[in-house]
């Protein structure tokens, strides 16, 4: 399987040569800021099997994990691509919304459902996890 994907611009691509792991749309307070207050739709592959074209620009943080956090976005136009904990750098999640066919993937979980506000809308038919789920993969 190869997918494929970029930013709102254009100067980011990625090419991807392996099976998602998982996908999940998470509602931590970091990715509601990713996401203008929305959840985020969060693709799970093997860090070996990406190839990026294209500057990126880096925000490292902690999560209320704890995990040490590196958030990767176009420093053109903004778009968040990429996150990759410190603790698993053989995992990098990929924003779904930079897939070039967002069909592709489809969610398995919502995650941080704890922090989502009362008008969050939650896949009713997808397993929920209060906070950090085991990790994927």
């Amino acid at each position: 399987m190869t997918i494929e994907g970029g930013c709102l611009c254009g100067a980011v691509r990625y090419r991807v040569t392996a099976e998602p792991i998982s996908m999940r749309l998470c509602w931590c307070r970091d990715c509601q800021y990713l996401a203008a207050g929305n959840a985020t739709a969060n693709v799970v592959f093997p860090s070996d099997a990406i190839t990026v074209t294209g500057a990126l620009s880096d925000y490292t943080g902690t999560a209320e994990s704890g995990n040490i956090m590196h958030r990767q976005f176009c420093p053109t136009c903004g778009t968040p691509m990429f996150s990759q904990a410190e603790a698993r750098p053989h995992l990098i999640i990929v924003r779904s919304g930079t897939l070039d066919d967002p069909e592709q993937i489809k969610p398995v979980a919502t995650i941080w459902t704890e922090s989502a506000p009362s008008w969050a809308c939650i896949h009713q038919n997808l397993p929920e996890f209060p906070r950090q789920p085991p990790p994927a993969g």
